[in-house]
């Protein structure tokens, strides 16, 4: 993951457009490992499926969405689900219902790691990690550590679930 040597403020981060959008951690702008077939299979499956499932389930999907995770870190989750009476927010401050982090083959475990527990210290209850090149998905909730889920991916409390096989039936479609 490639990263400036450069701090800027948080005022010119976010006045800022980044093409693809960035993370902001502690002065520091970014880059996200995205852009792979399997990568933007499995955006397109989530944002799809949570759509079809937003009544039910009382959510709205976010694909690509700025969170703030503290006062000097921001994040952009791959996917994201927010309460659908969560506030109207350009920016999220709320937490949202889940976090969707989808692996690229650069992705280090110890970014992804640091990742995982920004959301869950801003009050995420539930991250999903999908590894789309080992056929992985993992489950992080408030202890952080990343469970690995061979079945089915749940938000616990939730009504929320996804099939681990539906994910990689998905990628061997395209």
């Amino acid at each position: 993951m490639a990263t400036s040597s450069v701090l800027i403020p948080v005022e010119e981060y976010l006045r800022t457009s980044y093409r693809p959008d960035c993370d902001y951690i502690d002065g520091e702008v970014r880059e996200r490992n995205m852009g792979e077939l399997p990568h933007s299979t499995l955006q397109a499956f989530f944002s799809w499926y949570f759509r079809n499932h937003r009544q039910e389930w009382k959510v709205n999907v976010l694909p690509e969405q700025r969170v703030q995770v503290s006062e000097k870190r921001y994040r952009i989750p791959d996917v994201c689900l927010i309460a659908r009476d969560a506030p109207h927010e350009l920016i999220l401050r709320t937490p949202p219902v889940l976090c969707i982090e989808i692996l690229s083959r650069e992705d280090r475990m110890t970014e992804i790691q640091e990742r995982i527990e920004d959301y869950l210290a801003m009050g995420v209850p539930a991250v999903w990690v999908i590894d789309p090149w080992r056929r992985k998905a993992f489950l992080a909730l408030s202890d952080g550590i990343l469970r690995p889920i061979h079945d089915t991916l749940t938000v616990p409390g939730t009504p929320i679930e996804a099939s681990v096989a539906s994910l990689f039936q998905e990628i061997d479609a395209n």
